[in-house]
């Protein structure tokens, strides 16, 4: 059963340096996420503690917390050559063993001890992915892998702490997993036909929606 391995949370803060770089200028972010221990509310728009910097783009109901695979560290740490990179290194708030973006669906409703969760589109890696880590390239390997992990939309509030198991309680499609989902807005061979359909899932979060309408109507870079 897949489980909830750890939270994480973080305020935006401001990193950087005026005197270095292009690289080095300041930059607000609340990319950077600490573990927590013991029991975390969560509310409709994010957990305790937790806050985006720029909320043109992030947060807001459809995207109140982000999820990623555990299962996908121990790749990172080889393919990056990374030690450090562990729970919480790209920027989520949860942390989950025994699932990946090949077997969680768009609409699919979990519960998480007495909260409920319910995945609403695939994490886009944008520029602070790759800031923090100092690689570049790293959101376009996002891409490429497919390892973007997804966000949730808050169903019923409540507490949730580590160690507890993850419970899937519906699974209205089964066939728009957050894989295909990537593929729909990434790939330009995706069939224009089911990239329609996606649009008019009733669980797909707005953004996605408007994103995926754009790739169809023309091409995503």
């Amino acid at each position: 059963m897949p489980r909830l391995e750890s939270i994480q949370v973080g305020l935006p803060e401001t990193y950087g340096d005026d005197g270095g770089s292009v690289r080095d200028k300041p930059w607000r972010t609340g990319f950077f996420k600490m573990p927590v221990a013991g029991p975390v509310a969560v509310s409709f728009l994010n957990l305790q503690g937790d806050g985006q910097a720029d909320l043109r783009v992030h947060g807001g109901r459809d995207k109140a917390v982000l999820a990623y695979s555990a299962e996908h560290y121990p790749l990172w740490r080889e393919e990056l050559r990374r030690s450090e990179i562990g729970g919480g290194a790209f920027g989520e708030n949860l942390t989950i063993s025994g699932v990946t973006e090949q077997e969680i669906c768009i609409g699919d409703i979990w519960r998480i001890g007495e909260v409920e969760l319910q995945a609403s589109q695939p994490r886009q890696p944008c520029w602070k992915l790759a800031r923090r880590w100092g690689i570049p390239e790293l959101p376009k390997l996002v891409v490429l892998n497919g390892r973007s992990g997804w966000y949730f939309r808050v169903l019923k509030e409540g507490l949730i702490e580590s160690g507890l198991d993850c419970v899937l309680v519906s699974r209205p499609h089964p066939e728009w997993t957050i894989s295909e989902c990537n593929r729909a807005l990434y790939l330009k061979s995706f069939p224009a036909a089911a990239g329609q359909r996606l649009t008019e899932v009733p669980e797909l979060s707005d953004a996605w929606r408007e994103d995926l309408a754009g790739r169809l109507g023309g091409r995503v870079e």
